[in-house]
């Protein structure tokens, strides 16, 4: 589960990244809210932990844009913060967060919030993607296309299941990495390249409908319609 922490201060920004890392979340930060957004409409995350005083972009303009954006306004946000009047309280659920926490705070009890957002929040996942012939059994982690069975590698189907549950989304290469081998992305490798090729020549060349497109200095997107490679 990838949690965003958007956090201004050096040391609790470092402190609630290693901390959640070692509790088991995989954890993107964000110094800033603009760089925050950035990252949240390019990863698929589970929560956000937000601080209110932020430079350039503060918590309540973050808030605000989260909650506008069609494909973020279900992600729960958790205040997390040093203004602990109640009118700011107030202001940050009537925006739409889903919990606030005052700082300072004791770790435990943030991980105990965090996880009960987690229970009430995610929403059920398809557990059947179907794009033009090509049917995916996400349970059983079957793939068929015109109605043959396609075999695939346990990191094949990680692929191919990130990209069509994001369906006409471009992911960069660095959102692969992260999300299929849970890596930073080294620009001067191209194992994500030769692993969409490879995923290609079981998905799309036996087919005159091709599925997998590249935008080229962009990503990969997966939809009927798309450039070429």
């Amino acid at each position: 589960m990838t949690i965003l922490v958007i956090e201004d201060e050096p040391k609790t920004g470092d402190y609630l990244q290693r901390g959640l890392s070692e509790t088991g979340f995989a954890v993107r930060l964000a110094r800033n809210g603009r760089d925050g957004m950035a990252i949240a409409r390019e990863e698929e995350l589970e929560l956000v932990v937000l601080d209110v005083m932020l430079p350039g972009m503060d918590g309540w303009q973050v808030l605000e844009a989260l909650r506008a954006d069609p494909s973020l306004e279900q992600v729960p946000v958790l205040f997390l913060t040093a203004r602990d009047e109640v009118q700011d309280r107030v202001r940050g659920l009537e925006l739409g967060a889903d919990d606030y926490l005052v700082k300072p705070f004791a770790f435990v009890e943030l991980v105990a919030r965090i996880r009960t957002l987690l229970r009430r929040g995610p929403v059920r996942e398809d557990e059947r993607i179907v794009i033009g012939d090509m049917e995916i059994d996400v349970l059983r982690r079957r793939v068929r296309r015109a109605g043959g069975t396609i075999v695939l590698t346990a990191q094949e189907f990680a692929l191919l299941h990130l990209l069509a549950r994001r369906r006409g989304q471009v992911l960069s290469r660095a959102l692969i990495a992260s999300q299929v081998w849970d890596m930073n992305f080294d620009s001067d490798t191209n194992v994500i390249d030769a692993a969409v090729r490879r995923l290609r020549r079981k998905i799309d060349d036996p087919y005159p409908q091709k599925l997998i497109h590249t935008r080229r200095g962009m990503g990969y997107v997966c939809d009927l319609d798309g450039p070429g490679a």
